[in-house]
């Protein structure tokens, strides 16, 4: 980097701090691994500031980083209580790999308030164009605000998000051109769906299409979407359909439709548990790509999977990635016959792992780890509980 490039980054975030960071401190007591930092900031964006949340590795970087939009409820009453929190947890999963993750308030949520800025209208002559052209305009500026932070490697750019902060994510990457962009990552991706009159079929399939199928000819960044079957908002046929007319243009993009997921797939990236599911799919997408994704911890022994004891199938190794993921208190266990369990973010977590691994076991059940340490030896073979209570 040129002194002068670095002398004006340095200054514009001088600028953008000023402009108010509200909060700033340790993420999360009971989570493992990297120490992160967690800070709240309000970014300028003309006229208005967008309220955003930051979550990013302890240290100087640079790091690439992440922009992680947010979903938008039906209703005036859902949109005033969004918050960063709702994503906090899947931020993290990429904080933990060397991403600062912004997670920025659109305008009409949360703690940004003002007018909801981005309505397409009624469902029967929806302007998506329009709405997605406001939204595009607040993750732009959450976009080069965080291009501008002295911890951030501008080169290295990420959009992502969450059904409508999907569907933005992938407009904003064909419309503006981002520099930096390398990727965009979509879960759950749409516009209009409405799971109590509906599940599965949103209004005005055909509108999203064309969105898409004009974004596709522009956006140069390749692009993940990612559902799951049992998505109550947008079915799988109907996401199906959304994907082959974004590529129709030619955009380089990769469909991924996952097993059903709890009662409504759509949300299967906010919940814990869905991470041994769409973590897989990430690393897989970036490393087709080249982009790097591995822990900053990785050479903890706690994160070689591919040294679990007993884990023959691919539903164990994924429960044990969640375990990785999960808050505290949380443990692990495992029978000698292949069978699991997990819990995380629970005071008996290490018994309730036991009892989830006995549902199926027809062997023992052993604790393999307990937050931070694996507590199984091949000698000693960690503590087992051969009941509903632990052996000392």
């Amino acid at each position: 980097m040129h002194k002068g490039t670095a002398g004006l980054r340095q200054f514009l975030w001088l600028c953008l701090w000023l402009a108010g960071a509200a909060s700033f401190g340790a993420y999360a007591d009971e989570t493992f691994g990297p120490r992160l930092v967690q800070e709240d900031v309000r970014i300028p964006a003309g006229r208005y500031t967008i309220a955003a949340t930051i979550l990013r590795p302890d240290g100087a970087g640079p790091y690439g980083a992440v922009v992680l939009n947010h979903g938008t409820p039906g209703s005036a009453t859902g949109r005033a209580r969004e918050s960063s929190e709702l994503l906090l947890h899947s931020a993290a999963v990429f904080a933990r790999r060397g991403y600062v993750v912004v997670m920025p308030l659109r305008r009409g949520f949360g703690a940004t308030g003002g007018e909801f800025a981005e309505d397409p209208g009624t469902c029967a002559n929806p302007d998506y164009r329009k709405g997605e052209s406001a939204a595009s305009d607040d993750v732009m500026a959450a976009y080069e605000y965080t291009r501008a932070l002295p911890y951030v490697d501008g080169k290295r750019m990420i959009l992502a998000g969450q059904s409508a902060g999907g569907i933005v994510s992938m407009y904003t990457a064909g419309t503006r051109n981002p520099e930096g962009l390398i990727a965009v990552l979509s879960f759950a991706a749409g516009r209009g769906g409405n799971p109590d009159f509906r599940p599965g079929v949103p209004c005005a399939i055909e509108p999203v299409a064309k969105l898409l199928e004009s974004v596709g000819k522009t956006v140069k960044a390749p692009v993940l979407l990612h559902y799951a079957e049992n998505d109550l908002y947008f079915n799988a046929q109907t996401s199906r359909l959304w994907y082959e007319r974004f590529t129709a243009g030619g955009a380089r993009a990769e469909y991924v439709l996952q097993p059903a997921f709890g009662r409504d797939g759509h949300y299967m990236f906010s919940e814990v548990l869905g991470v041994r599911y769409w973590l897989p799919a990430v690393e897989q997408f970036l490393g087709k790509h080249g982009i790097p994704f591995e822990r900053l911890d990785a050479k903890n022994p706690l994160q070689q999977v591919e040294h679990l004891p007993q884990a023959r199938t691919d539903a164990c190794r994924g429960l044990y990635r969640a375990f990785l993921e999960s808050p505290g208190p949380r443990a692990y266990a495992f029978s000698g016959d292949g069978r699991c369990g997990f819990a995380g973010g629970l005071p008996d977590a290490a018994e309730v792992a036991v009892r989830e691994c006995r549902i199926n076991a027809k062997e023992p059940c052993a604790l393999y780890a307990v937050d931070e340490q694996v507590v199984w030896s091949p000698d000693r073979k960690g503590t087992i509980y051969a009941g509903g209570t632990a052996g000392k």
